[in-house]
């Protein structure tokens, strides 16, 4: 089976959705900076992003992911359209 890494919503302020997403649920910060966030939860982590940086995407780990965009954590990464309008990525991380 394939694993589902995050999920990626906007937002239009990190910091404040930040708060009100850990206000109202359990959930660990992993990661924070004025364009984008990750919330990890028991069963998925949920990237919060601004709507100039990343669209909103589903992201799917793929150990074979090549020649993508490097993200700031490293992690390499491919975006496509799914066929329904919506935004797959497919992303590796350091090992």
């Amino acid at each position: 089976m394939d694993t589902i890494d995050h999920i990626a919503i906007q937002v239009p302020d990190i910091n404040q959705a930040v708060k009100s997403y850990t206000d109202k649920f359990d959930c660990e910060v992993i990661y924070i900076d004025t364009t984008w966030a990750m919330l990890k939860f028991d069963n998925i982590n949920l990237a919060l992003v601004i709507p100039t940086e990343h669209p909103p995407h589903i992201a799917f780990i793929d150990h074979n992911v090549k020649e993508g965009v490097i993200h700031r954590d490293g992690s390499e990464a491919k975006y496509e359209d799914d066929g329904f309008g919506n935004i797959i990525e497919k992303i590796k991380y350091k090992k």
